[in-house]
């Protein structure tokens, strides 16, 4: 058991699967209270239990500020405080110039963007008066280079990444700092929609497919791991991380530059 995060309350988004739960695992074990929060009831609640006391599910549609809110809320009325809030929470947004629709936009704006402006404004409202706090927002390399993710996704990426340097700004007087984290080749269940109901055998022989696949992706031999970017979001929360600020980690490997290799077909039948 670590302590890099000891007497910490955090709240992260998207954290029944994926890279949102490695990182509830990683934080509860340095220490920190967490709020999980996700829309699967079963995965998150069983969590919460793993975790123990200091671990606590919350159900939650980022999509809608109210349950943004209630998070925050949340965290300050079972631990007494918010230290780093994680804008975890995400997912594929479909989408081509030819037959792009408002509902598309809508739907893509609100899930990547949104979240993250909504995390950043309530997570605010208590660091604010507790002194300061870490808030890390989940963007991606789709927000660096073109053709890397499907356009709306990239789209909103990009804008998640550009609002993390201006809350940076404005909230740095605060003792409030604001980072981003852009990962790129992580083998995780997004890449088949998510957490699946499927048995666990039929999933770990999915994700060894992709990390296969991604292998290739990256300068660097090996796919990229949801511990990797936990890792990551460990130090932008933690004291070691207290000078830095409006900064966008990309986490990936060395994807990032490697402009004329393209990946295996990453999709786990």
């Amino acid at each position: 058991m670590g302590s890099r995060l000891q007497g910490k309350v955090a709240v992260i988004t998207g954290a029944t699967s994926g890279i949102g739960e490695a990182t509830a695992r990683k934080f509860a074990a340095e220490g920190a209270s967490v709020v999980i929060a996700g829309r699967s009831v079963e995965r998150g609640e069983a969590l919460a239990k793993e975790l123990g006391e200091r671990a606590l599910f919350k159900a939650a549609d980022v999509m809608r500020e109210a349950d943004i809110a209630a998070l925050v809320d949340t965290a300050v009325q079972r631990f007494g405080r918010l230290d780093c809030m994680f804008n975890n929470a995400g997912g594929n947004t479909p989408g081509t110039l030819d037959d792009v629709t408002e509902a598309q936009v809508d739907y893509a704006m609100k899930l990547l963007f949104g979240s993250a402006l909504f995390g950043i404004k309530h997570a605010a409202r208590v660091m604010k008066g507790q002194g300061g706090g870490s808030i890390i927002n989940n963007s991606s390399i789709a927000a660096h280079r073109l053709a890397q993710g499907a356009m709306l996704y990239s789209s909103a990426k990009a804008a998640v990444s550009h609002l993390t340097r201006l809350m940076g700004v404005q909230l740095g007087p605060d003792n409030i700092r604001v980072n981003s984290i852009s990962p790129g080749a992580i083998a995780t269940p997004i890449f088949w929609g998510g957490a699946s109901t499927a048995s666990e055998e039929v999933n770990a022989k999915r994700l060894a497919k992709l990390q296969q696949n991604l292998a290739h992706a990256t300068p660097t031999p090996r796919a990229g791991l949801a511990d990797d970017i936990a890792n990551a979001a460990l130090f932008l929360a933690s004291d070691e991380g207290s000078f830095v600020n409006c900064h966008d980690l990309v986490v990936d490997g060395g994807r990032i530059w490697q402009f004329n290799e393209r990946p295996r077909e990453a999709a786990a039948g």
